[in-house]
């Protein structure tokens, strides 16, 4: 039977078929190709698959995250199924490829069809998985215990960190030559930290961010934007790097959206870089702007016994009591209108338990006093946070845990929540309002900007924060929530760091519309 015989969704000819940019075939019950468009032919062998066995005509693919056949669950099921596939390195292709497959059961007089379409999504899946590679790099440039760094002096720890940059870009970027310098803030003098490939002159080259006369680097300072040179014999701004280079990508080094440096890199290859090598080098440039703030905090912050006893009180204890929160206010909420006494008696638990997180912060504060020594900046933050109540909102606890410990230091009451909904109902029946709401962009029931938009439901003004984690934004909620009222800044990258998460709350603090002040502590 050919597919001209079958009834395909009202799709009345295989030439339309053969004119889509997807694989289709039509199988029988037993998985054998009946017929196959032109696409699916070509992308397999280039010859008609026909009267093959499927998995055999891919190259017996494997089946990714699900031990289901698609194929027979159609059948069996009767509706449609979707699975991913992997088709390893072959002789065609030196990389693996993948398909989105989705596999639909068509009843026929004498004999159900499968048809099953194929999207080639190799592009995709392999930037997804580029770009996670990325991400455990720029957690590992600083991947040193905090004793570890103490023992290193600040030129040990520069080479540290410029020993695992030159690692990671030839590694994940394949990039052989780069160049790093950092800005010098109070002069505009761009200083060199890293460089290789670059000829000792243009390494020793004085340059200053500036939007003209010190080449791409300089602009890039001076503007806090990318520049894809795709030619330098036609480039003006261009200033040469070495002898033969055809092709160069600057990105800016963005702290806090502030310029502290930039990454270039270098090709003898014309057009070498693409967009997605600019994605990819923006993403590995913040997390050396965070390494750089990184390896300074480590080696400024002292610690001592106290500090260390305090924090693993806040712990043992902070979770469970904020389970404690939650659980009364999920019994409060479900008795109001009901059960007055109860809800009365909720009320007084919400209460104790939050008296108990101050007392314990209040005992720990005054055995590990605050030295304004070690760091000016952060002594100022501490004033501004003191006694603010701040409700984060994630389903990783060790995120939910790095809150406590970060900002309860500085004299914040947190509290957090794991879900949405249990954010609405925390903000809901909180007799104080919270000051800073942070709430992961993906949570388990819905997203980050779908609990903002909730939120601006029941209060006049939301002061919330999105955190995410690499840049990785597939739903969009960042750019959404930008729309729907976000601050621009209101931004934290995961896993975040103490002046990333002190400065965004301490932006949402002062941010606040006069019409709705916040109540002092």
């Amino acid at each position: 039977m050919g597919v001209a015989d079958i009834n395909l969704a009202g799709i009345a000819s295989h030439e339309i078929l053969n004119r889509l940019p997807e694989g289709v075939a039509v199988l029988s019950p037993s998985q054998t190709i009946i017929w196959a468009n032109e696409c699916f032919n070509r992308w397999f062998g280039g010859v008609d698959r026909a009267g093959e066995d499927f998995y055999n005509a891919l190259g017996n693919p494997e089946l990714q995250g699900n031990s289901v056949c698609p194929l027979a669950a159609c059948l069996e099921k009767n509706h449609t199924f979707a699975a991913t596939l992997k088709r390893e390195p072959n002789e065609t292709s030196a990389k693996p490829a993948y398909y989105q497959l989705q596999a639909i059961c068509v009843p026929e007089p004498s004999e159900n069809r499968i048809v099953v379409t194929l999207r080639d999504i190799t592009d995709e899946v392999l930037q997804e998985q580029k770009l996670a590679a990325i991400h455990q790099a720029g957690a590992k440039l600083t991947d040193l215990k905090p004793d570890e760094i103490f023992a290193m002096d600040v030129e040990q720890r520069i080479d540290l960190l410029k020993e695992n940059i030159r690692h990671y870009t030839e590694d994940l970027l394949n990039i052989e030559v780069i160049e790093i310098r950092l800005l010098e803030q109070s002069t505009g003098n761009l200083i060199p930290l890293l460089s290789v490939g670059i000829d000792q002159a243009a390494a020793d080259r004085r340059l200053m961010a500036s939007p003209s006369g010190n080449g791409v680097t300089g602009w890039v300072a001076a503007n806090a934007v990318s520049y894809l040179c795709k030619d330098t014999s036609s480039d003006p701004m261009y200033l040469e790097a070495f002898k033969g280079a055809r092709s160069s990508l600057t990105v800016p080094i963005l702290l806090h959206e502030s310029v502290i440096g930039t990454i270039n890199v270098e090709s003898p290859k014309l057009a070498a870089f693409s967009e997605s090598d600019q994605q990819f080098l923006e993403i590995f440039a913040r997390d050396v702007a965070v390494s750089l703030n990184t390896l300074e905090l480590l080696v400024a912050q002292r610690t001592n016994a106290a500090q260390q006893s305090c924090d693993a009180i806040h712990a043992a204890v902070s979770l469970p009591l904020d389970d404690l929160l939650l659980d009364a206010v999920f019994l409060m909420e479900k008795y109001i209108g009901h059960d007055p006494e109860s809800v009365a008696r909720l009320r007084s638990v919400l209460s104790k338990a939050r008296s108990i997180k101050k007392s314990i912060q209040s005992i720990g504060q005054s055995l590990v006093p605050h030295d304004p020594s070690t760091n000016q900046e952060l002594s100022e933050h501490y004033a501004k946070l003191e006694g603010r109540r701040i409700l984060v909102v994630d389903f990783d606890e060790s995120v939910r845990n790095d809150a406590h410990s970060l900002l309860e230091r500085y004299g914040c009451v947190v509290e957090t929540a794991q879900s949405g909904d249990q954010a609405v109902a925390m903000v809901r029946s909180s007799e104080e309002k919270y000051d800073v709401i942070i709430t992961d962009i993906k949570l388990p029931d819905y997203s980050g900007y779908q609990l903002m938009l909730r939120l601006q439901k029941i209060l006049d003004y939301v002061p919330i924060a999105l955190m995410t984690g690499f840049g990785y934004d597939p739903g969009h909620s960042i750019v959404k929530a930008r729309q729907a009222g976000l601050h621009r800044k209101a931004i934290l990258y995961k896993p975040f760091h103490l002046d990333q998460l002190l400065g965004v709350t301490e932006l949402l603090i002062e941010e606040k519309p006069a019409s709705s002040p916040i109540d002092q502590p």
